[in-house]
């Protein structure tokens, strides 16, 4: 029994009423008639190469074959209306999948998000700019062509007189003076913008974070990978540990790079602390040594990012290759002896549902027209990348950063997230 027959034919009205309020959802158009859903925001994909298991495919394949990529999963609550792809490699997957879903591919970016009427006509748009065959810099990034690509967005939304918001994965570009001129171009805009890494959203294990308010003595984090594509992750992970500091983010004064022996030298130095790293180091299931060898043995190339933050927080990144496997970071308060350690897991398998997690971020922004994270937070990331791979170029030079005085706070919270999906093996469907 229900339990409704008591209320009487008014109560019964009354009770529906109730009901449908309590689940309209937050995005609803007010003026939506009463028994109708709001239409789910309409989104354009811009995307530099779209191919099985890139980033293109992790993220923007969601919206049509369901979170767990297999068609049997949950769907974002997002409609996928347009797709532009800068390059098509041979194993492309776009064409084959968009065709699926009916979901048409322009030859331009204007066109994937003016649906061919010559006015802006979707309500949000992913940027993913990663992957592709492209030029390197001096300092060996990849360059992706992120300022083309959103000078193409800000076109349409100048020419429109109206603006949608943008997620623009990972770093906002491979050198600062392009990342900066982006993001003046939202905030003068006013376009609801974020950026970055699936790093911040990843399950930890176990499930630790940095006090809010705290006063942060010192950050050690292990990482592996690329310097330019998994170092921005490395990154972005302490960035999102350090921002909840006292007094908030106050900017980076200073960062450099060191290699080889000179990362050990710094250890014993004191460059960073001896006990953090060990710490962060221990949270690693998947270590390629065991707990007795020396981690000297396995990796003759260390890199060492050290980031020197205004109000005296340090932060150190040892990039570990091939010993280390995955990310763990290690800290430390002032005036505490006690350190706090933790494992940032990603899933090694399809459908990597820790993207999940990063478009779930973006599609609260698309709902409610406010980022759910800071973007200054890749700002600040994608400076600090560029300036550190400028050091290591330089052997090691210290690079003043007075244009890394960005200063910011965030309400933004990090939960643990639900478990993953099953992991399927990566070249699976």
């Amino acid at each position: 029994m229900c339990g409704c027959g008591r209320f009487g034919l008014i109560g019964r009205w009354t009770a529906l009423v109730l009901v449908f309020a309590l689940n309209v959802p937050s995005w609803a158009e007010e003026k939506a008639p009463p028994a109708k859903r709001a239409q789910l925001p309409r989104v354009a994909a811009v995307v530099t190469e779209y191919r099985h298991n890139s980033h293109a495919d992790v993220i923007v394949s969601q919206l049509m074959l369901t979170k767990s990529l297999d068609g049997k999963g949950e769907k974002p609550q997002l409609e996928l209306v347009s797709l532009y792809t800068d390059q098509v490699p041979k194993h492309d997957t776009s064409r084959k999948l968009a065709a699926e879903h009916g979901v048409p591919i322009f030859d331009t970016i204007e066109g994937a998000l003016t649906l061919g009427t010559g006015k802006l006509n979707v309500d949000a748009i992913l940027l993913i700019a990663e992957h592709g065959q492209y030029a390197k810099s001096e300092t060996g990034q990849t360059i992706y062509p992120k300022k083309r690509l959103f000078a193409e967005v800000r076109k349409v939304f100048e020419k429109s007189g109206r603006v949608v918001p943008v997620f623009h994965d990972k770093h906002i570009a491979d050198n600062w003076t392009d990342a900066k001129e982006i993001y003046d171009a939202t905030q003068r805009l006013k376009v609801p913008f974020m950026a970055g890494s699936s790093l911040p959203v990843l399950w930890r294990y176990p499930p630790a974070n940095t006090r809010r308010d705290a006063k942060l003595k010192e950050i050690v984090a292990v990482s592996y990978g690329s310097l330019d594509a998994y170092g921005f992750h490395a990154l972005e992970m302490v960035q999102c540990l350090a921002e909840r500091r006292q007094g908030g983010e106050t900017g980076i004064a200073s960062v450099f790079c060191l290699e080889n022996e000179a990362v050990w030298e710094a250890g014993e130095r004191g460059v960073y602390d001896p006990e953090l790293y060990r710490a962060a180091l221990s949270r690693l299931g998947n270590r390629r040594f065991r707990p007795e060898t020396d981690v000297k043995e396995l990796v003759k190339n260390p890199v060492l990012f050290v980031i020197n933050y205004r109000d005296g927080l340090r932060a150190s990144v040892l990039q570990l290759n091939p010993a280390v496997r995955g990310w763990a970071v290690a800290w430390r308060e002032e005036e505490r002896e006690e350190i706090t350690s933790t494992l940032f897991w990603t899933q090694e398998a399809r459908p990597f549902t820790h993207f999940n997690h990063l478009l779930q971020g973006a599609e609260k922004m698309f709902h409610t027209g406010r980022p759910t994270w800071p973007a200054e937070r890749t700002l600040m990331t994608s400076g600090a990348l560029d300036a550190l791979l400028i050091s290591k170029k330089e052997g090691g030079r210290r690079v003043e950063t007075p244009y890394l005085q960005i200063k910011y706070g965030t309400d933004w919270e990090w939960s643990q997230p639900p478990l993953p999906h099953p992991g399927r093996p990566i070249m699976s469907q």
